[in-house]
This record gives C-alpha cells, structure tokens and sequence, in this order.
C-alpha cells in the first residue's frame, strides 16, 4: 500500500503494539466506534498522534481493511510504516486528491478568503474599538443614573465575550466548518446592534451590545483566523498582517462616523447605519470565506465490501479529537496542556495583554496629565490606530521571510521598551511632552501591531491543522482575562498611588516584556538560541 523508504523494513504487529503501548496512546479503529482509545480492542496504530497530525499534509488517502478477525496484518504495517514516511503521509478528510492538495499559498480564492477575513476584522475589532465613543454617550445619555464603573461593565463584557467563548466556537469549527457558524454570527452581532438602537434600560443595553453582539463578533473572527491557515503556509504571516489592518482602519472609520452621526441624527440611527454598514460587510465574508479541507464529520466512510471485511477511510479524528462528549474528544481537549510549547506559548500571551491594554486605553488621559490639549488628546487613539495598520501589515510581511516567532518576539520586545523609555517618562513638566507623547503613540502602534497581527501565526506553526480552531479559541480566552482586568488594575494603581502615571507605566512595560519573554522561550525550546534560524 505504501511506497516504503529503500533500506527501511515494516514493523511488525506486535512491534506496532508494543511501541503504541509505551507511548499510552492505544487506538482502536473498528466499523461502529472509530478511533475509540481502547486498550482492550485490539487494533492499535504506532504513535496514533503522529498518524493523526500526518492527516493535515498530504495528496492520498490511505485505506485499512478491517475484517471480522480484528485488522489485516500487513495494512496495519503498511499504515504504521506511513505515517512516519514523510514522503508518503496519511490523509485527512476524504480521500478525493483535489481536496487534500497541497496548501496553495496565493491564487483567486486564497485572496478572496483574505477579502472576507478582513471584511470580518474591520466588523468586529474594528467595531470594539469604537467603544469609547458609548461609553460617554452612556454616561451623558440614558444610563446617566448609573455609575461610570456600571456602565464601564457594557464594553467590558463586549470585550470579555469576544474572547471566552472562543474555546467552544473553536470545537465547533474544527468538527462542523465555518459555514454555519458564519452565518449564526453575522446574524447576531447585527440583531445585537440593532436591538441595542431600541435600548433605553441598563439590562437592554447589557444583553443586546454586551452579550448578543460580542458573542456573534466571537463567532465571526475566531472562524476567520481559523480559515486563514488552511489556504497560507509561507506567506501566511502576509495574510493575517493584512486582515489585521481592517481591525485598525474600523477603529478609525466607526469612533468617526458615530461621533457625526450621533450629533446628527442621534444615538437610533447612528447605530442602525452602523449596523447596516456591518451587515453589509459580513455578507461579502460570507459569500468570500471557504474551507479548503473537507469537513471532518465523517470520519470513517464505508466505500464497499461484504461479510468478511468492510473497506473503510482512515481519516483520523476532528478537530480536537472525535465526538465532543467521546472519551477520546475529552481526552484530546486537554491535549495541548501536555505540551510545553504551548503551554508557555498561552502563558506569554496571557501576559503580554496586561501591557498592551494599558497605553491604548489610557494613552488619551495620560497625554491630558501631561500638558496635552483635550482636542489633541482625542487624537491619540486615531494616531495609534493608523500607525497600528502599518505595523500589523508589515509584521506579518517581513514574518514570512525572517519568521514569525522572531518578528513577534522583535516587536513586543521594542514596544515594551518604548513603554518604559519613551513613555514613563513623559509628564507635565517635560519639555515637548505632547511632541514626545504623539511620537508613542505612533512607534508604540507599529510595533504592538506584530502581536495582533502575528498572534494566530504562532498557535498555527506549533499546532497541527485539524485542531487549530480549538487552540485559537485557548489562546483568545487566556488573552482575554488581560482585557477584562486590566482597567481594573490599572484604575487601582492610579488610584493607590494618586493617579500615580509613572506606576501604571512600569507595570504596562515589565508585563509587556514579561510576555514576550515566554514567547521567546518557546522559540528557543523550538530551534535553539541561533539568532540566524528562521522560525
């Protein structure tokens, strides 16, 4: 069945056994329950998750006859002696060759994935960036009995949601595609937007942009990124620096457009033509946004045979691993926490959010204590944003040639440094605080724009494909415990210290640092210290 390596002999099936049972990963692959982990049953694969990360790469699916007696002795061979051929590897999906080419990196649909996954980014990060903007609608507006810390809770949770739910999204997109969940989404962040349009009460405004919204948001970007990652492997760095700037042009446009619209036709319209603005975008990501492999629903396809043997597909397991409520999906759910490189991977980026979060969102008050004028103040988050576009754009070229973990690792590196060097020390008494201020706001934007940019490409280069949607959503969900608490945190430092600016800055800087640091040490476990090894 396969085309073995000259000079390599098959393993044996008691071999196969016994390295399978060394390594505590016994697979049983029968007609009814396929990839069941079985220690019992007998047919047992040689390291079923090198079999299982082989199926992302490959042009032809590999065949086991599985008979009455248990497994036919020389495919068992045949497919173990495959998967560790790295010229002949098993299949994922379908054993239909055009589905199972090779990543095609470019063309017409390639860019037209892109073109939906922008559409996706400007819609969602895009429109969380305008956030300010409601927050002091809300305070002035309807919600004026409430305190500044209740209403601060809207955006928060919008923040928190985008981010929580992304492990559960990630399952469901690695076992059922992006098609439905696409659709589910777009429909509910416009239905959140225009019911928040109808709101007048605290709970109205809560459950309709807090909840229904965000959620549908999280839906919608997390199934982007995941796509992505199917069609780009050299130049994917190129494809998620480009869709992270339509999150930096949506922050610029929405804060804008609603400002205007707000003083005009009020609070109803602005966020109904906002809404439509977004309805119309989602509906070119829906039409443009693809998946290039099949889906993995049907693991084992029965393609003929009779009473003594039935010929069935080795496709391996979906996304995390089979049927989510299997012992084998829960298994695999807590599979990359065994893995060292991940683990501290979601470790850096847990911590790098505590320094980012801070001088976007305190950039505008901080430059106010230091001299700057309110109009020039409110500037600051436009300057950031257009800078942000360049770095994020940038990054994510320059990564496909230099590599990713290095350019990430490069960027935060400097921007923390900036947080220390450049803006600690800016306060009211410094001479050109607000030139020195603006000049921040925009190096700060360019290089905190590898970490948006480049976030996804690190989980893809040490995640195998079919899970790669479930571990986006672990890494948003850890980064989302910095965008829930660090205005928390920081209005405690400020308020500790007397608006204590040059605390909140270290704290933003060493967090930012601290982060990377681990992200780093991913690399080096990964390649080594080698400053010339791209990765």
């Amino acid at each position: 069945m396969a085309d073995h390596k000259q000079g390599a002999s098959s393993p044996s099936i008691s071999e196969v056994k016994a390295q399978s049972q060394a390594q505590g990963s016994p697979v049983n692959y029968n007609v009814d329950r396929s990839w069941e982990w079985d220690s019992e049953k007998t047919i047992t694969t040689a390291d079923a998750d090198e079999v299982i990360r082989a199926t992302s790469n490959t042009n032809k699916a590999k065949k086991l006859t599985v008979g009455p007696g248990g497994g036919n002795e020389s495919d068992l061979t045949d497919l173990a002696a495959a998967s560790s051929d790295p010229e002949n590897p098993v299949t994922s999906g379908s054993d239909n060759d055009d589905n199972n080419s090779q990543i095609p990196d470019g063309g017409k649909q390639a860019w037209l994935v892109v073109l939906g996954a922008w559409c996706v980014s400007f819609c969602s990060y895009g429109w969380i960036n305008s956030i300010g903007t409601f927050q002091e609608y809300y305070q002035s507006g309807p919600l004026k009995e409430y305190s500044v810390s209740q209403i601060s809770w809207i955006p928060s949770l919008q923040i928190f949601f985008m981010s929580f739910v992304g492990p559960v999204i990630g399952r469901v997109y690695d076992r059922y595609g992006l098609r439905w969940l696409m659709l589910v989404g777009s429909l509910m962040h416009v239905f959140g937007l225009m019911m928040a349009s109808l709101s007048s009460k605290y709970y109205q405004f809560m459950l309709s942009q807090g909840v229904c919204s965000a959620i549908g948001v999280a839906i919608c970007f997390l199934s982007a990124i995941s796509v992505i990652t199917q069609w780009f492997d050299k130049r994917r760095g190129l494809a998620f620096g480009t869709l992270a700037t339509g999150s930096s042009l949506g922050g610029v446009v929405f804060p804008v457009m609603l400002s205007r619209l707000m003083e005009t036709v009020g609070y109803g319209w602005a966020m109904r033509v906002s809404a439509f603005l977004i309805l119309a975008l989602l509906c070119v990501a829906n039409m443009t946004l693809r998946t290039r492999i099949p889906l993995p629903s049907s693991k084992a396809k029965l393609s003929g045979g009779n009473k003594e043997g039935l010929t069935a597909v080795v496709s391996g397991p979906s996304g995390a691993g089979g049927s989510i409520c299997s012992a084998q999906g829960r298994r695999n759910m807590w599979k990359p926490f065994r893995e060292t490189q991940f683990v501290v991977l979601l470790a850096g980026l847990f911590l790098v959010p505590f320094g980012l979060y801070v001088p976007i969102n305190y950039m505008p008050v901080a430059s106010i204590g230091a001299g700057m004028t309110k109009d020039m103040a409110q500037n600051m988050v436009a300057i950031y944003n257009g800078a942000s576009a360049v770095g994020r754009f940038s990054s994510g070229f320059i990564s496909d040639k230099a590599g990713r973990y290095n350019v990430f690792c490069t960027c935060c590196y400097i921007a923390g440094i900036l947080i220390l060097g450049m803006w600690v020390p800016v306060s009211a008494g410094l001479p050109n605080a607000t030139a020195v201020s603006v000049a921040f706001a925009a190096m700060f934007g360019i290089f905190s724009g590898g970490y948006i940019s480049l976030m996804a490409s690190l989980v893809a280069a040490i995640s195998p494909l079919e899970e790669i949607g479930y571990r986006n959503g672990l890494t948003f969900l850890f980064s989302a415990i910095g965008g829930l608490t660090t205005n928390p945190i920081a209005g405690a430092i400020l308020q500790a210290g007397n608006e204590n600016w040059v605390g909140l800055k270290t704290f933003a800087g060493v967090f930012m640092i601290a982060g990377t640091t681990f992200t780093l040490a991913v690399r080096i476990h990964r390649v080594g210290w080698g400053l010339t090894k791209v990765f």
